[in-house]
């Protein structure tokens, strides 16, 4: 458990299916990076159910071993399965709503946003992964701007955004309404040096520490970001 008063220790990772570089699906050595960190709340993207027996399904496993409240985001539906991302925390989630961002023919995309229920006061959280388009991106980050703006609690905004430019659409709509954010290469995991995937917040002062673990290049082709944030 968090032994220092008030923090928060957040994660978010795309876990690209559970599958590593080796080609392996295998989400023990996915909860065992996570768990050496100790997040209190984990947003993951890419979580596949496809082709999964009932006695198989990755997410009663992450709930398992990371929390028991959990909310999903099946942006994918197929007839062995179902694909897209989760948000799981080891304290309640209340008002959770999922809101669709996709555009046009793209690729469905959403946005689970929930209140959080911590120790510390509540924490308005949104999770997300965004298109791979510029133009479908710029939409969803006006979209992703407004969700911040409806709460009058620390906000917390993570995924994996898809965004590489330094000056693009997502940063500058996002930083507006949430002026911090972690800044760790994250694609690809190997030779990282793009940040693709980001926590933002809000107050700028709650956000402490932020850091990766270089390990997880043996596990997916994202690495993940932590960060530490204060509700005092």
């Amino acid at each position: 458990m968090n032994e220092r008063p008030s923090v928060v220790r957040l994660l978010t990772w795309n876990i690209h299916s559970g599958i590593g570089p080796d080609s392996t699906y295998d989400l023990a050595r996915v909860v065992g990076l996570i768990r050496r960190h100790d997040p209190d709340i984990v947003a993951l993207q890419e979580v596949d159910s496809r082709g999964r027996g009932d006695d198989d399904l990755p997410l009663p496993f992450l709930k398992q071993a990371l929390g028991e409240h959990a909310a999903e985001a099946r942006t994918v539906t197929a007839p062995d399965g179902h694909y897209g991302h989760v948000v799981i925390s080891r304290w309640p989630m209340k008002e959770t709503r999922l809101h669709d961002l996709s555009v046009l023919k793209r690729e469905p995309r959403c946005a689970i946003e929930t209140m959080v229920v911590t120790p510390y006061g509540p924490l308005h959280l949104v999770s997300t992964h965004l298109g791979l388009g510029i133009f479908e991106r710029r939409r969803q980050a006006a979209l992703l701007a407004g969700l911040a703006s409806r709460s009058v609690e620390p906000t917390v905004m993570l995924g994996d955004f898809n965004d590489w430019f330094r000056r693009g659409a997502v940063r500058r709509a996002l930083t507006q309404a949430m002026p911090a954010r972690t800044m760790l290469k994250t694609f690809p995991a190997r030779w990282p040096f793009l940040m693709l995937d980001r926590i933002y917040c809000r107050p700028r002062a709650a956000l402490i520490r932020s850091w990766t673990d270089r390990a997880a290049r043996s596990v997916s082709d994202h690495l993940p970001v932590f960060a530490e944030i204060s509700l005092s």
